[in-house]
């Protein structure tokens, strides 16, 4: 069909298949609609990715569904109050990792404890570092790819920044995915003879808990709210759900199905982040995402051997905590290899909440520093 607008280069005409594309997300996709059929693009995601045994499959494969969806154009969208709702579940169940054992574990382990910080630092000094002067990326997108693990965590908070969403999404995700390809069969080897320890997660509610935990979190979350710091509602709900599991005021923790459907919603926010416009981009910020997995992994590799030779615990025990990232996906891993879950486990919830207290204030700090400029 002859267009003198299009032969122009004036953009009045466009593709029969183009237009059929936007004429699908304008008439027939409205916001309930558009929901629906971002939520199920998840879910078929998230339920292919723990068949093919993907590491944290509800928020890997519901993101990579989704955002594989939004690139060819679909158009995906979630309501602001699911968002709120996720953020809160989300805090809630980060939250309920933390108990009495957890408080224990730092106080039998402080050496450990202390070179995982130092690890921290070092993990998130070189890649900021590097995406900064290497990538020329801004301070609130390398901040937010340098840090090692909390994923659901640092992406919420990133969200309330100028960061770049997709940036962030590539080098979390490709360092994650990395991590876990590169760390199970070395760990395989090394785990024959590490100590192994039974935990048992109570996950039965009484009506007096679950009132006690979700009128705290909510209060928490509104305060963290409240504050305008990123993430804080889901911060403030964490903090509340923590101080109550450390305190044994609660001791139930919230259901894995639970948590499985915020992991899955929030794979939409994720995937939404991104179109048809950042196709290139993800080609383009596959160097990047490399280089803070070999960053992470080095500076990791190096706090553990020092562990090792200071303190008499397993490697494999040591391996699986310093690891910089995947609390979910290790843990479980700790387990197929029966290696002890709690000081692994310890030690990614202390990270974790490293990483909850630090990044507020340094993502306010750098979004003021590049505003003065």
């Amino acid at each position: 069909m002859f267009c003198p607008a299009y032969r122009s280069g004036r953009g009045g005409c466009r593709s029969p298949r183009r237009l059929d594309q936007e004429t699908l997300n304008r008439i027939h996709l409205n916001n309930t609609q558009a929901t629906i059929l971002s939520l199920l693009i998840a879910s078929a995601g998230a339920f292919s990715a723990g068949f093919a045994g993907l590491p944290i499959p509800f928020l890997l494969g519901s993101t990579l569904a989704v955002t594989a969806a939004s690139l060819s154009g679909i158009r995906i969208h979630l309501p602001d109050w699911l968002r709120a709702f996720v953020f809160f579940m989300l805090g809630i169940q980060a939250g309920s990792g933390v108990s009495a054992d957890t408080v224990n574990q730092m106080v039998l382990w402080p050496v450990s404890f202390l070179m995982l910080l130092a690890a921290l630092i070092a993990v998130t000094g070189l890649t900021y570092v590097m995406l900064r002067k290497g990538f020329g990326w801004d301070g609130p997108t390398a901040l937010f790819s340098s840090l090692p693990g909390a994923l659901s965590f640092v992406l919420v908070a990133a969200m309330g920044t100028q960061a770049n969403m997709v940036k962030i999404t590539v080098v979390q995700c490709i360092r994650l995915l990395l991590l876990i390809g590169f760390l199970a069969p070395l760990l395989a080897v090394i785990a024959r003879n590490a100590p192994h320890v039974v935990v048992e997660l109570n996950d039965h509610w009484t009506v007096q808990e679950a009132l006690i935990l979700f009128v705290c979190g909510l209060a928490g979350a509104l305060l963290g709210q409240y504050t305008r710091v990123p993430g804080g509602m889901m911060l403030g709900a964490l903090l509340a759900s923590a101080a109550l599991h450390a305190s044994s005021i609660v001791t139930a923790v919230v259901p894995r199905s639970i948590a499985d459907i915020g992991l899955i919603i929030l794979g939409v926010l994720i995937g939404s982040r991104v179109g048809a416009e950042h196709r290139t981009q993800l080609v383009r910020y596959l160097p990047a995402a490399l280089c803070a997995f070999v960053i992470g992994t080095a500076a990791s590799f190096l706090a553990a051997v020092a562990v090792w030779y200071i303190l008499d615990i397993h490697p494999a025990q040591i391996a699986l905590a310093f690891a910089p990232g995947a609390l979910e996906a290790l843990t479980v891993i700790a387990f197929s290899l029966g290696v002890d879950p709690s000081y692994v486990a310890s030690h990614h919830v202390a990270r974790f909440l490293m990483i909850a207290f630090a990044v507020p204030f340094l993502a306010r700090w750098l979004n003021d520093t590049d505003a003065n400029k």
